[in-house]
């Protein structure tokens, strides 16, 4: 069994954005910038956004965070969305997900200018990425391709099992690993709560993704022996053995699949750093394109 490590991974490929972003400087006079909007203080969120912050830094973009209270209205979150959308000096936009329960979440990501839509969830990216145009792609699905590529796993002809139709990772890696090309011609199979017998047709994936929000939901026996396991979940669970009274816990059941596995991704340190990646990625494009 041989551990994908996204954070290795993702610490060799900032070396190669960095010097993309130096080489932009240096030909614009100023820096990719990406703004992040942070509503209430949700502890993942803030741990997220601060984490994006260091790796915008690293790799020498600018980086803003712009901290607004939990409570506010729909209206005010639209108008600090398209204050943004106009600042000629921000590439990239996002607004951290999940947002308070009061907000429409699908009416505040379509109020982002696609232009600077890094995290790759307005209509019009998506609508482009499924018809294989150029577009930005959603972070994570985008860092699980690059994590498989980076291994040299193949993909061709191979069989993919995804747990979870969410628009955020399941349907736009679906669309991914099927495109036509390196890095896709999987044929893939999208499960989720009404598919019937799941655990046999997990067990017929060579690479199978767990992203149902479900701690330790897939255990061995669903798991097919040599199998590639990729396992985007992330749940906080209490644990009072720990200093902070909680851990981190994926949806794949480590201890029990790990030794069927031929390779198989950690959490954390899995997918997480590799969907940071993409975000940097997006944004270093975002730059390239509007200074076209």
């Amino acid at each position: 069994m041989i551990l994908l490590d996204g954070k290795s991974a993702a610490e060799a490929m900032k070396k190669d954005i960095a010097k993309e972003v130096a080489r932009w400087t240096g030909e614009y006079g100023r820096r990719p910038h990406l703004a992040a909007v942070l509503v209430g203080q949700d502890p993942a969120s803030l741990t997220y956004v601060r984490n994006k912050e260091n790796d915008c830094r690293q790799v020498g973009m600018d980086s803003s965070v712009y901290r607004l209270s939990a409570t506010i209205s729909q209206e005010g979150l639209t108008e600090c969305v398209q204050t943004l959308n106009q600042d000629p000096g921000i590439d990239g936009l996002i607004v951290q997900l999940p947002l308070p329960g009061h907000l429409d979440e699908q009416e505040i990501i379509e109020a982002i200018d696609p232009s600077k839509d890094v995290d790759g969830f307005h209509p019009v990216n998506v609508g482009r990425m499924v018809l294989g145009l150029p577009s930005f792609v959603s972070a994570t699905p985008a860092g699980i391709a690059d994590l498989l590529e980076y291994y040299h796993i193949p993909t061709r002809g191979k069989e993919c099992v995804i747990i979870g139709r969410s628009n955020i990772v399941g349907k736009p890696l679906a669309n991914l690993l099927s495109r036509k090309g390196p890095g896709g011609d999987c044929t893939v199979t999208l499960c989720h709560s009404h598919t019937a017998d799941l655990w046999k047709v997990c067990l017929r994936a060579d690479i199978l993704v767990a992203a149902l929000g479900r701690p330790h939901f897939l255990k061995a026996n669903m798991v097919k022996e040599g199998a590639v396991v990729i396992d985007v979940g992330i749940t906080r669970i209490e644990d009072r053995s720990t200093k902070s009274g909680y851990r981190l816990a994926g949806d794949v059941d480590f201890e029990e699949v790990a030794p069927r596995c031929s390779y198989i991704t950690p959490v954390p340190g899995g997918v997480g750093p590799m969907t940071r990646i993409s975000l940097l990625k997006n944004t270093l494009q975002a730059a390239l394109i509007r200074n076209k």
